[in-house]
């Protein structure tokens, strides 16, 4: 048997056009929802969780109706064709949504010109005073408690180190002015956002439609591989497939650097959604042209029956039901699944809120820093499935752990000046986050039995979507009590009981066989 590799890629082409797609998702519907419209963190991450709501609907049917499909060209390819057609169109229509209202911040409010004088500002106690003193006492409603909670905590804070005869703020102060006054400026559009919601609702819709879209999708793209490959040689298969999708996640964060939207706040960002929709449409051409799905599963089946695959199948499937877990396999699948939900509400809570979190508090980008974490998670996934196969699972994500909650303690630290740190600090969540990832699904897997191996992958997606869904809103309701600040915190904070549910799994840590090639190592579950 051997992998028709070309063909796999043209297959995972699918997946460069979804992975683009979460990753401008991700990155930039979360900035429009605070600057643009004035949601705050709580309510933005409700958002930005939804897809993983509707998600635990959508995907099951429209997984179960693409099993049921006939059609002349196969049962996934018409699902994938519909969705990233209506998912494309709607992103786009998002982008001529958001420069509308773009343009409406920039001539209804003074926030854009506020933000300019203050956006480089980091520590200078008279420069933030003038800031102060500028504020139009007309922007919002005398009535507002925002502009009185606001206005009167920053101006306690500067009064405050003005009184000390300082002329510089401290790091901590400088994360607190930051942080109130983005708040004070996203207050003033969530005022004109509560006068005039039209534009707002029409941005939720259209955003909507592209999330029911991606769902059509999703899961008949991830069906397909499984479809035209026969099963020794998936874990290959898979490899390509995910490298196909980490391609797709750079690719948009190439773009956003190129095209200069990463960094500054409300900027349009019409071609960041324009270039993703061209992206997921060329994607979409090549697959359309490279792949036939009715004549790759037909292939599939002629080599099930070359090599006896069927009757192999058979047997499996004839002792699944006389196989049970222990207790004691039972407790450390729990502790496992566990584990994954604590560590994935802790990068994940980082992964949706950093495109907020980096330009306001640290001055900079956020494109490079998670092309870095995602350039060394793709180069460690070799070298640390070589070293779990030689040390072991466990160890790896104990360490992987360990050096992710090290990187998250550490960035609260930083200041403008030092944030060129976030490079390295992100450099190293890479590595770390990979240690986990690479060593975490095989663990829940190992403790299944023949062919029920679907039924712990659904385990498994189960807790790492369930954390998808809490940590964005848990973390905004935290930054909006506490502020930005506590972003870093926070996650370390879950991936630490994440280590101590992880240190009392005894199973799942059985030493893997050797991989047949490099690229095998790179068959991971996200």
């Amino acid at each position: 048997m051997k992998l028709n590799t070309k063909k796999i890629i043209y297959v995972g082409f699918a997946f460069l056009l979804i992975q683009t797609f979460w990753q401008a998702y991700d990155n930039l519907i979360a900035k429009i929802l605070i600057d643009k419209f004035g949601l705050n963190q709580t309510w933005s991450g409700f958002v930005m969780a939804f897809d993983n709501i509707l998600a635990l609907f959508m995907l099951p049917l429209f997984g179960l109706l693409s099993d049921k499909t006939t059609t002349k060209i196969g049962k996934r390819t018409p699902y994938i064709i519909i969705g990233t057609l209506i998912a494309s169109l709607a992103f786009v229509g998002i982008g001529l949504i958001d420069k509308k209202q773009t343009e409406f911040v920039h001539n209804e409010t003074s926030v854009v010109a506020e933000y300019e004088k203050i956006k480089d500002h980091e520590d200078v106690v008279a420069d933030w005073e003038a800031v102060v003193a500028e504020m139009k006492g007309d922007i919002i409603n005398e009535s507002s408690s925002d502009k009185s909670s606001y206005k009167e905590q920053i101006n306690e804070i500067l009064t405050e180190y003005t009184a000390q005869n300082k002329e510089k703020l401290d790091l901590a102060e400088v994360y607190e002015v930051k942080d109130l006054y983005s708040n004070y400026l996203s207050a003033q559009v969530r005022e004109k956002t509560h006068k005039d919601p039209k534009m707002f609702i029409v941005f939720m819709l259209v955003l909507l439609v592209s999330l029911i879209a991606m769902s059509i999708y999703r899961s008949p793209a991830v069906a397909l591989m499984p479809d035209v490959v026969v099963k020794p040689l998936r874990s290959k298969a898979n490899a390509i497939i995910n490298l196909m999708g980490a391609v797709g996640g750079v690719l948009f964060l190439v773009l956003s650097m190129a095209i200069g939207i990463d960094k500054y706040s409300y900027l349009n960002y019409f071609w960041g959604f324009a270039a993703v929709a061209i992206i997921m449409i060329a994607s979409l051409i090549v697959f359309l042209f490279n792949v036939n799905e009715v004549e790759l599963v037909t292939l599939r089946k002629q080599e099930e029956e070359e090599y006896g695959l069927l009757e192999l199948e058979k047997e499996e499937e004839e002792v699944i039901g006389k196989e049970t877990l222990s207790r004691d396999k039972k407790a450390s699948l729990l502790l496992i699944l566990f584990s994954v939900l604590f560590w994935f509400m802790g990068y994940n809570a980082i992964i949706s809120k950093l495109s907020d979190y980096a330009p306001k508090m640290l001055n900079m980008g956020f494109s490079l820093t998670l092309l870095i974490a995602n350039a060394t998670a793709i180069i460690g996934f070799i070298p640390i499935g070589i070293l779990s196969s030689k040390l072991g699972r466990k160890k790896v994500i104990i360490f992987g752990i360990i050096l992710l909650v090290l990187c998250f303690s550490f960035v609260p630290l930083l200041s403008q000046k030092t944030n060129y740190l976030m490079y390295l600090i992100l450099g190293l969540t890479g590595i770390a986050w990979a240690s986990i990832n690479v060593n975490s699904y095989p663990m829940v897997v190992e403790l299944s039995t023949g062919s029920n191996v679907g039924k712990y992958t659904g385990y498994y997606y189960a807790f790492s979507m369930a954390a998808q869904i809490i940590t964005p809103i848990l973390s905004g309701l935290l930054m909006d009590k506490i502020g930005r600040i506590v972003l870093f915190p926070y996650a370390a904070v879950m991936v630490v009981i994440s280590l101590i549910t992880f240190l009392f799994v005894k199973h799942g840590d059985v030493k893997p066989e050797a991989k047949e090639s490099l690229l095998e190592h790179f068959d991971v579950e996200d």
